[in-house]
């Protein structure tokens, strides 16, 4: 790459919601340690297309540039992931960028991540500790126990494994990996845990963890690492449990 003297880009574009797609092309001169954010800026700067046409500036969301907030999720040459740690070193040209497909796309490459956020208050992943005065401190957690719920802490919602996830779809209402995996973090916390049937509960309803096919997708793609995977097992043995509670009216087995 460091021979290469541009850099080229075939981004997807829509006007808006309900327009048509298309591709523009964008030709940029080559920097080393370029990524993927810093070339879209570029391009909003002097949004002139690769054969001199001039257009809009390229939409997309951004916000900490470092991998922490998850908000400029897009698939780049054909895989879901974060532009700002897409090094442009790594990657083949024509660099392709896209929207993610498991959205709704707003304009060019902006989404609408509502789906997965209606998810996340429908397995209700919080902790409910809001009140009028001070409740004190909250039980401790074991140390062993803390040290693999920080793992699961590090979910983003940027919406990548949602976007891997081939049951994730417009026919499907299966509410994705992230939500699920929320749901035994939270389920883990000793205040949390006062809601663990609550949030069961939940999980077996409509698009809830049934619908999940297994496919392992969510845990290639995911940018954090998270063992999205190991959590869908987890919570497909705690949601057998409780549906025996359930059955016999019972909080003990």
């Amino acid at each position: 790459m460091a021979e290469q003297s541009t850099v080229v880009f075939k981004i997807q574009r829509q006007d808006n919601p309900d327009s048509e797609a298309y591709f523009e092309e964008f030709e940029l001169p080559y920097r080393q340690n370029m990524n993927v954010i810093s070339a879209l800026m570029e391009i909003r700067r002097n949004p002139v297309t690769k054969d001199g046409k001039e257009t809009t500036p390229v939409t997309w969301d951004m916000n900490c540039l470092e991998e922490v907030c998850g908000a400029c999720s897009m698939v780049i040459n054909g895989r879901p992931r974060q532009s700002c740690t897409a090094l442009v070193d790594k990657l083949e040209q024509p660099i392709v960028l896209e929207p993610m497909r498991t959205f709704p796309v707003i304009r060019d490459l902006q989404v609408d991540r509502s789906r997965m956020f209606d998810s996340l208050k429908k397995v209700k992943a919080w902790i409910p500790i809001d009140g009028t005065y001070d409740l004190g401190p909250g039980p401790r957690m074991a140390e062993k126990k803390r040290q693999w719920a920080y793992e699961l802490s590090k979910c983003m919602t940027c919406g990548v494994c949602l976007e891997a996830c081939p049951n994730v779809n417009s026919n499907s209402n299966f509410i994705g990996p992230a939500p699920v995996s929320q749901v035994r973090l939270f389920n883990a916390h000793p205040t949390g845990a006062m809601h663990k049937a609550e949030r069961l509960n939940a999980l077996m309803g409509d698009g809830g963890i049934q619908d999940c096919g297994n496919s392992q997708n969510c845990v290639q793609v995911c940018p954090k690492g998270i063992p999205l995977t190991t959590s869908i097992a987890a919570l497909n043995r705690d949601t057998n449990l409780q549906a025996f509670k359930n059955m016999f009216g019972s909080d003990q087995i």
